[in-house]
């Protein structure tokens, strides 16, 4: 059985736990010899935040028909998930609010609950489709027409972002209504102006907001180092960290700086004792390369069991890792292009337009990266790195 040391878990986690067990399943499927046997034991929750969700975890099993509560500890749950990278405590916001996920018409609580799962496991479609009830009932709901924008920028739809932003306006703070209209036009040809903007809008702000914060500072850290200019990118990568709030992604996005920048051993010293997360392990096994660490082979080995896992499970939300493991430490490049271009298909942010074309490079097959190059032309995305890229796999062919 699988323990949790928190109090009052639901009794269906179990069985979506096991769904969701990304980094430690092993690539052979273990069978438990009884019903009785610890598999693992997750995480304490132990900070005031969090008895403060077990605390609403108690009145959720008083009282399992209190909508309201259920929601605060699935929201709850997402926001672990995120902070700590950890797919499970999505199993937990899906029980949660399991009563009413199904239901012909959930409430807007649950919609919004059932979206993030959503764009967590990469369906898209079926999260901007719950994004839209939610906007059609309640035309006010600025958490809807933000994450309706991000969606729309991770697919690559910039205009469509744009006009979700500007919904903002009357429905979220300033700094919120910014940083998504400069991410949608930093991406489409304005990075420069969205940068400028952004940046202006940071300095002059004082928010007790710190994911917001945290997220402005890091969207100026990656449109710097798309524009090229590492020592901005570099002071809003550690503004960022400094909030001190665990963001793997900022701090996945930190270390491909470093790698980028040839500062490997500041990504090991970083992620030394962090590996739960795909993306960080990842990032490591990268460094540990470069460096000929001797822990390299335990975290390559480890890295490729928990991709055969998934696709046992026949997860394709790690094709991005996945793709970039085959590249640079597998030195598999037609696998890598196949996977990024199946990951392609999904999602279109510049990393995954880097990793097509560093995959074609490798295989020098600009024919398979042809629809990229002309996607990337139309949309006048500013990458200095992606760009050069490009240039050698034009010279080549």
């Amino acid at each position: 059985m699988l323990v949790f040391t928190g109090k009052n878990s639901f009794g269906i986690v179990g069985i979506l736990m096991l769904l969701g067990l990304t980094n430690t399943i092993c690539a052979k499927p273990y069978i438990p010899q009884s019903s009785d046997e610890i598999l693992e034991q997750l995480p304490l929750l132990n900070n005031r935040t969090d008895k403060q969700l077990q605390q609403l975890q108690r009145q959720l099993s008083a009282e399992p028909n209190n909508l309201q509560v259920a929601s605060a500890v699935a929201n709850r749950f997402i926001e672990l998930a995120r902070s700590e990278s950890d797919p499970r405590y999505y199993g937990y916001a899906e029980a949660a609010v399991q009563k009413w996920w199904r239901q012909p018409e959930p409430p807007i609580s649950v919609l919004m609950i059932r979206a993030n799962l959503r764009q967590h496991r990469h369906d898209f479609e079926a999260a901007l489709r719950d994004l839209r009830l939610v906007i059609t009932e309640n035309p006010s709901n600025g958490q809807a027409w933000l994450s309706l924008a991000v969606i729309q920028s991770v697919q690559g739809n910039y205009e469509d972002a744009r006009i979700s932003c500007l919904h903002l306006k009357r429905l979220s703070s300033h700094l919120t209504e910014i940083a998504c209209l400069s991410n949608a036009a930093s991406l489409s040809g304005s990075a420069q102006q969205a940068y400028a903007l952004l940046k202006q809008t940071v300095e002059n702000t004082s928010t007790p907001d710190t994911e917001i914060q945290r997220w402005a500072l890091t969207l100026l850290a990656e449109i710097a180092v798309r524009l090229g200019d590492d020592k901005a990118a570099e002071t809003h990568f550690l503004q960022a960290l400094a909030l001190n709030q665990r963001d793997v992604y900022l701090l996945s996005s930190y270390c491909d700086f470093l790698l980028d920048q040839g500062r490997s051993k500041q990504v090991i010293e970083l992620l030394k004792n962090d590996t739960r997360p795909d993306s960080l392990l990842l990032r490591l096994a990268l460094a540990e390369q470069i460096e000929g660490t001797a822990s390299l082979t335990e975290h390559q080995e480890e890295m490729q069991q928990r991709i055969e896992a998934y696709r046992l499970r026949d997860e394709n939300i790690h094709q991005r890792e996945e793709a970039r493991f085959y590249l640079e430490l597998l030195k598999q490049p037609k696998e890598a292009l196949k996977l990024a271009l199946q990951n392609w298909q999904v999602q279109r942010e510049p990393a995954d337009a880097r990793l097509v074309i560093d995959a074609a490079l490798a295989c020098q097959d600009r024919v398979a990266a042809q629809p990229l190059l002309a996607w990337l032309k139309e949309k006048k995305l500013q990458d200095k790195i992606l760009q050069q890229h490009v240039a050698q796999l034009e010279q080549g062919s």
